[in-house]
């Protein structure tokens, strides 16, 4: 199964995708949500292109395991989202996954700059990678 993954922000939302048989993760892009209905539009046709059979859409949560005013907003999102398509969706708890990202980027030589550029998108691959990592049994559907 191909995979679209989702790293939402309230300014930006960082995009992945697997490869056909959903065993890596791969950077793709990264959204600006600057006016709602251009970014569902844009959103939409990406997902269009990239044909994935579910999106898996980060689940932050503090480092306890609480919820977090960005919770809610991800679960709204996820409402958002099944009223205008038909694919499965699955949250991934997403935490530190942009420090994790921001580390990987600033280890490979990027500067602060560019690693603003792409932090999102690498952020939706680890929340990707870590959800392709888990038993299918342990996956929870929005």
């Amino acid at each position: 199964m191909k995979y679209l993954a989702l790293d939402y922000g309230t300014r930006r939302v960082g995009v992945a995708v697997s490869d056909p048989d959903g065993m890596m993760a791969f950077p793709r892009r990264t959204l600006k949500r600057e006016v709602r209905e251009a970014f569902f539009a844009e959103l939409l046709a990406l997902i269009d292109e990239e044909r994935p059979d579910a999106i898996v859409l980060g689940y932050p949560l503090h480092t306890d395991g609480s919820e977090c005013l960005t919770t809610r907003q991800v679960r709204n999102f996820a409402a958002s989202l099944k009223r205008r398509m038909n694919l499965p969706i699955y949250y991934m708890n997403e935490v530190l996954s942009s420090a994790d990202a921001e580390s990987r980027l600033a280890a490979a030589g990027l500067n602060a700059r560019a690693i603003k550029d792409v932090v999102d998108q690498e952020a939706a691959a680890l929340i990707l990678e870590s959800f392709l990592s888990q038993p299918e049994s342990l996956r929870k559907e929005a």
